[in-house]
């Protein structure tokens, strides 16, 4: 079975279900898979030992009412799509 992991990933599933179910001490499980004891901390608060995403939760800009009004009309008016509105 293939596991998606992020492409920075240090730890697999695996390691890190048995680094949030381990009672030992960060600093040894660190050592044991060569990751840092921040890591050890942040598997242990999470809920799932599965990978987040990293896609943006919110858009980096926002067009004010006025600029929507605009290009809403140029589009209906154009019919054209983003894309080629863009360029135009």
């Amino acid at each position: 079975m293939l596991i998606a992991l992020h492409k920075n990933a240090r730890t697999t599933p695996a390691v890190r279900a048995e680094i949030a179910a381990s009672a030992e001490p960060a600093s040894i499980l660190a050592q044991r898979f060569s990751i840092t004891e921040q890591t050890v901390y942040k598997w242990r608060k999470r809920d799932s030992v599965q990978d987040r995403s990293h896609t943006a939760h919110r858009l980096q800009t926002q067009l004010t009412p006025a600029q929507e009004i605009v290009v809403v009309h140029l589009r209906r008016t154009l019919q054209l799509s983003l894309d080629d509105l863009l360029r135009a």
